[in-house]
């Protein structure tokens, strides 16, 4: 049985332990089929789809959550710059319906973004979602329409996550690539 399929035949979310782990390639089906599910057809329209076709995801800042063994929640991470100063692109972050509300989603962004900043190569994780969900977790609001990114994004979803808190409102600047010799 595929990771999906497990997935899909999990009905109780009462049941195991949540885990993260590092993503591998054996993953990769259940990544595509689960961004599927949780962001349809209109997945590759998106604006952070744009980011990522432009600059490529880290592989080694892919993660996968589990609960029995069972893959049920997945993030990815792009690095890239803003004004010359170098960050990463959180997402995206997705989570099987059957998995939902047992905090896989809260607990690979809080991973993956402490992993990434840990490096000490870049100063923020951006990204675009619900302040409701990211802000209690140390994102903070970007000041609307100071980062500029290569389509259409609603300037009150642009969330930035760094240990300098002021960079929320002070970062402006065009979505380019992380520049490892910067």
């Amino acid at each position: 049985m595929t990771t999906l399929a497990a997935a899909k035949a999990a009905s109780s979310p009462a049941a195991g332990q949540l885990i993260v782990r590092a993503a591998t390639s054996a993953d990769d089906v259940f990544v595509d089929d689960l961004q599927a599910i949780a962001f349809g057809p209109g997945r590759f329209a998106r604006t952070a789809f744009r980011v990522r076709e432009q600059f490529p995801i880290d592989p080694s800042l892919s993660l996968i959550a589990e609960v029995d063994g069972t893959a049920c929640g997945s993030v990815w991470m792009t690095p890239i710059s803003v004004d010359g100063l170098k960050g990463y692109l959180l997402g995206p972050l997705a989570t099987h319906p059957n998995f939902r509300k047992r905090g896989a989603g809260k607990l690979l962004a809080r991973e993956v973004a402490k992993l990434a900043l840990a490096r000490g190569e870049g100063q923020f994780v951006l990204l675009v979602g619900d302040q409701d969900y990211y802000c209690p977790l140390g994102w903070d609001i970007t000041t609307p329409g100071n980062i500029q990114f290569p389509g259409p994004v609603d300037p009150t979803r642009v969330l930035l996550l760094a240990e300098d808190k002021s960079l929320a409102k002070s970062l402006k600047g065009e979505i380019a690539a992380f520049d490892p010799e910067a």
